[in-house]
């Protein structure tokens, strides 16, 4: 599909913005960029990754550089997560808790060197992300935001090494989960190779500049050509990270929602002080009122974000709101994530998803991931 010639010219664009245009990819506005939402189909690009491999272009991500003999002080106050048991070629996902018992944003971590730090934020939050960073720095820190300079593209999908390994040295099967490195890829010296991935699917992040993202993008396709490669749009990626549960900012989890409500306990670390820690020990102590979980939808229909949840098909309370909702390719069903009341949390629970006034829909609450591997 053609490119929205409606599409405000105020939105930013990616290094590959004409490659994704000749590729056909309907481009809506996502986070202040014009992004690939699809190229075929949503449903086509959520196969191909969980059967053989898709890359992303996720270029409009942010990027910040810290450095400093206080870099891990400095982050050790600012994001949940314990920056201490990193060490060179490792990730951590973490995020950002302000003073309000809410989330900033979650992030990455990535430990370059000593005293030398990498971190990957939302799109839709970098300058907020900045601020909010800016606010608490030490003047002994150096941070560098260099998210304008960087391509990344995520290349996931079962067979993702075989479409890669031909491009690198670098041993991919030795790249741990949440590990990195940096080796020369298609050609290009210094590219940061890591394995976090968001799709559940398995696979390999590429972080390249952007003079040379074209050539490395092309390298990949050429590449993944024999495994079925194919480009990969924003929706998919959508519906590969809900299947597994993953949380998504500005639906699942934002200002508003403590890490502990989201399930994110396992990155809230209180051996150390940050941000609003004591009030959020506190709250581990005294136990969430809230949780966010997953459900499935027994009747026919689709779960979308803000739809409501009640305790009874008619009348009874509300009990909760949905946050994401689709249907999943994979497994067929109408799929959603939501905050619940504790008492209504339990897998197996019952519930209703009121899509509108006087229509509910049965659910039952589900553990996650959705998909199992």
């Amino acid at each position: 599909m053609a490119q929205d010639s409606s599409i405000s010219t105020d939105l930013k664009r990616v290094a590959l913005h004409d490659v994704h245009t000749a590729l056909g990819a309907k481009l809506i506005p996502f986070a202040g960029y014009e992004m690939p939402v699809w190229y075929a189909s949503q449903t086509t690009e959520h196969h191909a990754v969980r059967e053989k491999v898709g890359m992303f272009d996720v270029s409009h991500m942010g990027e910040f550089s810290v450095k400093g003999e206080e870099a891990e002080a400095f982050l050790q106050y600012v994001t949940s997560n314990d920056v201490a048991t990193l060490y060179d070629g490792r990730v951590q996902y973490s995020c950002f808790p302000n003073d309000k018992g809410g989330i900033v944003d979650d992030l990455l971590v990535y430990k370059m060197a000593e005293n030398d730090y990498f971190l990957v934020v939302n799109a839709s939050n970098i300058e907020k992300d900045w601020n909010w960073l800016m606010k608490h720095k030490p003047e002994s820190v150096e941070m560098t935001n260099i998210s304008d300079n960087i391509s990344l593209f995520a290349v996931q999908g079962a067979v993702a090494i075989d479409a890669l390994q031909p491009l690198t040295k670098a041993n991919l099967k030795e790249i741990p989960y949440y590990h990195f490195v940096k080796d020369t890829f298609a050609g290009v010296p210094n590219v940061i190779i890591s394995n976090t991935g968001y799709t559940g699917a398995g696979g390999f992040e590429i972080y390249v500049s952007n003079e040379n993202a074209v050539a490395v993008w092309n390298a990949i396709l050429e590449s993944g050509a024999a495994h079925g490669i194919i480009p990969v749009g924003l929706a998919a990626r959508d519906t590969l990270r809900l299947e597994m549960g993953f949380c998504l900012y500005g639906n699942d989890i934002n200002d508003t929602t403590s890490p502990l409500e989201a399930g994110l306990g396992w990155i809230t670390k209180f051996n150390k002080k940050f941000i609003n820690s004591e009030a959020l020990e506190l709250q581990k102590k005294e136990g969430v009122t809230k949780k966010l979980v997953g459900f499935e939808v027994l009747d026919k229909g689709i779960a979308r974000q803000h739809h409501k949840i009640f305790n009874t098909e008619e009348g009874g309370n509300q009990i909760g709101e949905v946050t994401s909702g689709t249907k999943s390719p994979s497994l067929g069903k109408s799929i959603g994530m939501a905050y619940l009341q504790k008492d209504f949390t339990k897998a197996g629970s019952e519930i209703f998803v009121e899509v509108r006034e006087g229509k509910r829909m049965k659910a039952e609450v589900k553990k996650f991931p959705f998909l199992q591997k």
